[in-house]
């Protein structure tokens, strides 16, 4: 399952990151977006998904929702 089936305020365990480019995985991990951490969907929008990692609050979009399994 990836974050667009994600409940909005439900708490999951990122189970991987499904991305062949290197930058962004580098990006995701910068921001604590790595297997093993907890992610919460804080509210969802047309074009992504408002998402709590550790102390942060990111705007991801629709295609890195879809990258990151839960």
């Amino acid at each position: 399952m990836n974050l667009l089936s994600a409940e909005e305020g439900k708490e999951y365990i990122i189970k991987q990151i499904e991305t062949e480019d290197e930058e962004l995985n580098s990006f995701l991990f910068s921001l604590g977006c790595y297997s093993g951490e907890p992610i919460t969907v804080i509210s969802r929008r047309k074009g992504g998904c408002t998402v709590s990692i550790k102390d942060g609050r990111y705007n991801i979009d629709n295609q890195l929702a879809e990258a990151i399994l839960i």
